[in-house]
Protein backbone atom coordinates (compact mmCIF):
# COMPACT_ATOMS: atom_id res chain seq x y z
CA UNK A 1 0.00 0.00 0.00
CA UNK A 2 1.29 3.41 -0.35
CA UNK A 3 1.79 5.92 2.72
CA UNK A 4 -2.20 7.42 1.88
CA UNK A 5 -3.49 4.32 1.81
CA UNK A 6 -1.77 3.30 5.20
CA UNK A 7 -2.63 5.99 6.56
CA UNK A 8 -6.71 5.87 5.47
CA UNK A 9 -6.62 2.25 6.74
CA UNK A 10 -5.69 3.06 10.37
CA UNK A 11 -7.84 6.07 10.30
CA UNK A 12 -10.81 3.89 9.01
CA UNK A 13 -10.37 1.42 11.39
CA UNK A 14 -9.84 3.16 14.35
CA UNK A 15 -13.61 3.02 16.54
CA UNK A 16 -14.73 3.70 20.41
CA UNK A 17 -13.56 0.51 21.62
CA UNK A 18 -16.15 -0.38 24.92
CA UNK A 19 -15.08 -3.81 25.93
CA UNK A 20 -11.64 -5.06 26.18
CA UNK A 21 -10.09 -8.18 27.15
CA UNK A 22 -8.00 -8.43 30.34
CA UNK A 23 -4.54 -9.10 29.06
CA UNK A 24 -2.15 -5.61 30.11
CA UNK A 25 -0.26 -3.87 27.29
CA UNK A 26 3.45 -3.94 27.38
CA UNK A 27 4.77 -0.38 28.61
CA UNK A 28 7.43 -0.65 25.77
CA UNK A 29 4.01 -0.87 23.58
CA UNK A 30 2.43 2.07 25.47
CA UNK A 31 5.90 3.80 25.12
CA UNK A 32 5.89 3.04 20.92
CA UNK A 33 2.77 4.53 21.10
CA UNK A 34 3.48 7.70 23.19
CA UNK A 35 6.78 8.29 21.13
CA UNK A 36 4.75 8.28 17.85
CA UNK A 37 1.98 10.63 18.71
CA UNK A 38 4.83 13.20 20.26
CA UNK A 39 4.99 13.92 16.47
CA UNK A 40 1.63 15.90 16.02
CA UNK A 41 2.45 19.56 15.49
CA UNK A 42 1.77 22.04 18.48
CA UNK A 43 1.89 25.71 18.90
CA UNK A 44 5.48 27.07 18.90
CA UNK A 45 6.40 22.57 19.23
CA UNK A 46 5.43 23.46 23.09
CA UNK A 47 3.98 19.71 23.35
CA UNK A 48 1.77 21.06 26.34
CA UNK A 49 0.58 17.45 27.35
CA UNK A 50 1.30 15.15 30.54
CA UNK A 51 0.15 11.74 30.58
CA UNK A 52 -0.76 9.55 34.02
CA UNK A 53 -0.88 6.15 33.27
CA UNK A 54 -2.46 3.37 35.08
CA UNK A 55 -1.73 -0.92 34.77
CA UNK A 56 -2.88 -3.28 36.91
CA UNK A 57 -3.90 -2.59 40.60
CA UNK A 58 -3.38 1.23 39.54
CA UNK A 59 -6.35 0.95 37.06
CA UNK A 60 -8.53 -1.01 39.39
CA UNK A 61 -8.13 1.89 42.04
CA UNK A 62 -8.93 4.72 39.94
CA UNK A 63 -11.59 2.33 39.00
CA UNK A 64 -13.28 2.20 41.89
CA UNK A 65 -12.75 5.41 43.12
CA UNK A 66 -14.15 7.24 40.18
CA UNK A 67 -16.86 5.30 40.16
CA UNK A 68 -18.17 5.53 43.21
CA UNK A 69 -17.35 9.20 43.22
CA UNK A 70 -19.30 9.98 40.04
CA UNK A 71 -22.26 8.18 41.34
CA UNK A 72 -22.32 10.88 43.87
CA UNK A 73 -21.14 13.84 42.37
CA UNK A 74 -22.26 16.45 40.12
CA UNK A 75 -19.89 17.04 37.31
CA UNK A 76 -17.20 19.34 38.16
CA UNK A 77 -14.98 20.01 34.49
CA UNK A 78 -12.04 22.23 34.34
CA UNK A 79 -13.31 23.25 30.81
CA UNK A 80 -16.88 24.03 30.47
CA UNK A 81 -18.49 21.66 28.69
CA UNK A 82 -20.79 22.34 25.04
CA UNK A 83 -23.88 24.31 25.92
CA UNK A 84 -26.18 22.58 22.81
CA UNK A 85 -25.36 20.32 20.44
CA UNK A 86 -27.54 22.09 17.65
CA UNK A 87 -28.59 20.99 13.89
CA UNK A 88 -26.29 18.19 12.83
CA UNK A 89 -24.36 17.97 15.21
CA UNK A 90 -26.69 17.02 17.92
CA UNK A 91 -28.03 14.17 14.79
CA UNK A 92 -24.70 12.73 14.77
CA UNK A 93 -24.67 12.78 18.77
CA UNK A 94 -27.83 11.09 18.58
CA UNK A 95 -27.29 8.79 15.96
CA UNK A 96 -23.99 7.64 17.69
CA UNK A 97 -25.89 6.94 21.00
CA UNK A 98 -28.96 4.66 19.16
CA UNK A 99 -25.91 2.70 17.44
CA UNK A 100 -25.20 1.77 20.78
CA UNK A 101 -27.97 1.27 22.34
CA UNK A 102 -28.97 -0.69 19.66
CA UNK A 103 -26.19 -3.04 19.53
CA UNK A 104 -26.76 -3.78 23.52
CA UNK A 105 -30.31 -4.34 23.09
CA UNK A 106 -31.28 -1.20 25.16
CA UNK A 107 -34.62 0.29 24.25
CA UNK A 108 -34.87 4.13 23.73
CA UNK A 109 -37.61 4.23 26.66
CA UNK A 110 -35.16 2.86 28.58
CA UNK A 111 -33.84 5.72 30.70
CA UNK A 112 -32.19 3.32 33.75
CA UNK A 113 -30.01 0.43 31.03
CA UNK A 114 -29.12 3.89 29.15
CA UNK A 115 -27.58 5.87 32.22
CA UNK A 116 -26.04 2.83 33.52
CA UNK A 117 -24.22 2.53 30.37
CA UNK A 118 -23.41 5.50 30.59
CA UNK A 119 -21.43 5.85 33.70
CA UNK A 120 -19.68 2.75 32.19
CA UNK A 121 -17.25 5.52 31.43
CA UNK A 122 -16.21 5.48 34.99
CA UNK A 123 -15.18 2.18 35.07
CA UNK A 124 -13.11 2.46 31.13
CA UNK A 125 -15.31 -0.25 29.68
CA UNK A 126 -13.09 -2.85 31.39
CA UNK A 127 -10.19 -1.55 29.69
CA UNK A 128 -7.09 -2.40 31.62
CA UNK A 129 -5.11 0.75 31.57
CA UNK A 130 -6.31 4.15 31.45
CA UNK A 131 -3.92 7.40 30.07
CA UNK A 132 -5.25 10.85 31.87
CA UNK A 133 -4.69 13.73 29.27
CA UNK A 134 -3.43 16.88 31.46
CA UNK A 135 -2.36 20.16 30.35
CA UNK A 136 -1.43 23.49 32.24
CA UNK A 137 -4.03 25.98 32.28
CA UNK A 138 -1.56 28.67 31.50
CA UNK A 139 -1.68 27.67 28.19
CA UNK A 140 -6.04 27.68 28.21
CA UNK A 141 -7.52 26.86 25.12
CA UNK A 142 -4.95 26.96 22.93
CA UNK A 143 -2.90 23.94 25.11
CA UNK A 144 -6.19 21.85 24.98
CA UNK A 145 -6.22 22.09 20.67
CA UNK A 146 -2.95 20.52 20.93
CA UNK A 147 -3.51 17.73 23.11
CA UNK A 148 -6.34 16.99 20.62
CA UNK A 149 -4.12 16.03 18.00
CA UNK A 150 -1.87 14.27 20.65
CA UNK A 151 -5.08 11.90 21.48
CA UNK A 152 -5.93 11.24 18.22
CA UNK A 153 -2.51 10.62 17.43
CA UNK A 154 -2.16 8.34 20.88
CA UNK A 155 -5.43 6.24 19.97
CA UNK A 156 -4.41 5.67 16.04
CA UNK A 157 -1.10 4.76 16.58
CA UNK A 158 -2.86 2.19 19.35
CA UNK A 159 -5.12 0.85 16.01
CA UNK A 160 -2.14 0.04 13.68
CA UNK A 161 -0.89 -2.07 16.61
CA UNK A 162 -4.01 -3.69 17.17
CA UNK A 163 -4.63 -2.00 20.42
CA UNK A 164 -8.14 -0.78 20.88
CA UNK A 165 -8.74 2.92 22.45
CA UNK A 166 -11.62 5.07 23.38
CA UNK A 167 -11.07 8.98 24.13
CA UNK A 168 -13.03 9.99 27.06
CA UNK A 169 -14.46 13.31 27.85
CA UNK A 170 -16.37 12.27 30.67
CA UNK A 171 -13.78 11.33 32.51
CA UNK A 172 -13.13 15.53 32.76
CA UNK A 173 -16.25 15.86 34.64
CA UNK A 174 -14.75 14.46 37.78
CA UNK A 175 -11.39 16.90 37.18
CA UNK A 176 -10.74 17.34 41.20
CA UNK A 177 -11.30 13.85 41.99
CA UNK A 178 -8.85 13.05 39.49
CA UNK A 179 -6.50 15.85 40.44
CA UNK A 180 -6.14 14.46 43.52
CA UNK A 181 -6.16 10.90 43.05
CA UNK A 182 -2.78 11.25 41.33
CA UNK A 183 -1.70 14.29 43.13
CA UNK A 184 -1.73 16.44 40.02
CA UNK A 185 -1.23 20.46 40.51
CA UNK A 186 -3.82 22.69 40.74
CA UNK A 187 -2.72 24.65 37.74
CA UNK A 188 -2.78 21.01 35.23
CA UNK A 189 -6.52 21.18 33.46
CA UNK A 190 -8.05 17.50 33.49
CA UNK A 191 -9.05 17.47 29.55
CA UNK A 192 -9.61 13.25 28.91
CA UNK A 193 -8.72 9.82 29.19
CA UNK A 194 -7.95 7.36 26.85
CA UNK A 195 -8.47 4.45 28.00
CA UNK A 196 -6.79 1.01 25.56
CA UNK A 197 -5.61 -2.28 25.66
CA UNK A 198 -6.76 -5.28 23.61
CA UNK A 199 -10.35 -4.72 22.06
CA UNK A 200 -12.55 -7.62 22.86
CA UNK A 201 -14.46 -8.48 19.24
CA UNK A 202 -17.02 -10.33 20.42
CA UNK A 203 -18.60 -7.87 22.30
CA UNK A 204 -21.47 -6.38 21.28
CA UNK A 205 -20.37 -2.84 22.00
CA UNK A 206 -18.03 -3.32 19.91
CA UNK A 207 -19.85 -4.25 16.54
CA UNK A 208 -20.47 -0.76 15.29
CA UNK A 209 -18.99 1.89 13.41
CA UNK A 210 -20.14 5.39 13.51
CA UNK A 211 -20.83 7.02 9.76
CA UNK A 212 -18.38 10.22 9.11
CA UNK A 213 -19.52 13.62 6.83
CA UNK A 214 -18.70 13.67 3.51
CA UNK A 215 -15.84 16.55 2.53
CA UNK A 216 -18.36 18.57 0.84
CA UNK A 217 -20.25 18.81 4.37
CA UNK A 218 -17.10 20.66 6.04
CA UNK A 219 -15.34 22.28 3.24
CA UNK A 220 -16.41 25.56 1.37
CA UNK A 221 -14.37 26.89 -1.18
CA UNK A 222 -13.44 30.63 -2.02
CA UNK A 223 -12.06 30.43 -5.32
CA UNK A 224 -12.54 34.01 -6.68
Amino acid sequence: MTDYETLNHVATARYSCRAYRPDPVPRDVVAQIVQTAQRVPTWCNAQPWQLAITDGAGTERLREGLYAHAMKTPPEPDIEWPKDYPGALGDRRRTCGYQLYDALGITKDDRASRAAQMMENFRFFGAPHVAIVTTPSILGTYGAVDCGGFVTAFTQTATALGIGTIAQGAIAAQAPFVRSHFGLPEDQWVLCAISFGYPDNDHPANSFRTERAPPADVVTWFDT
